[in-house]
């Protein structure tokens, strides 16, 4: 059984709307890495292998394998702490998100479309680079019974794409 780190609260009102480039990166579905640290601030980090977004990026949900996510989802439950970073390999567009709103849920029948695309969109992403669709799929494999669903609201986003403007906060444009 699952239970939750820390209630998800309400949104945050004060976190300004995503730049529409960010936006569309995130939906599509890129490179997204999830860490944590425990109580003595030692960090976790895991390959999400899939993303949901809703509500224009205010409420996002990963997926990771349970299996190999035990450290990351204990510090999750220890510290209600999660960092996100989502990464578009092919242009090194990067935006990281902070919450202390995180939840943990079992996976449901809805979140599978988003499994497959988030699956398909790397592929895509991917191939412009050289790697074949093997390669993700090897990369994103998971037991579909091994699943869990971390659902937060960002409290902080940053613009971490290199270059100077790396680690800004985000706001719309």
């Amino acid at each position: 059984m699952i239970r939750a780190s820390r209630a998800a609260g309400p949104m945050n009102p004060s976190l300004p709307p995503l730049k529409p480039e960010f936006l569309t990166m995130l939906v599509k579905g890129v490179s997204l890495m999830l860490s944590s640290c425990d109580l003595e601030l030692t960090p976790s980090v895991m390959r999400a292998v899939g993303s949901r977004i809703d509500d224009g990026g205010r409420r996002i949900t990963a997926y990771l394998g349970r299996a190999q996510s035990r450290q990351l989802l204990a510090n999750i439950a220890a510290s209600g702490r999660l960092a996100a970073v989502f990464s578009q390999p092919s242009t090194h567009l990067t935006v990281q998100f902070k919450s202390r709103r995180v939840r943990l849920r079992e996976p449901r029948a809805d979140d599978q479309p988003y499994l497959e695309r988030y699956r398909q969109s790397l592929e895509q992403e991917l191939s412009v680079l050289g790697f074949a669709p093997l390669y993700v799929q090897a990369l994103l494999a998971h037991a579909p019974d091994d699943l869990v669903a971390v659902e937060f609201e960002p409290d902080e986003a940053y613009d971490q794409t290199p270059g100077s403007r790396a680690g800004s906060p985000l706001m719309a444009a």
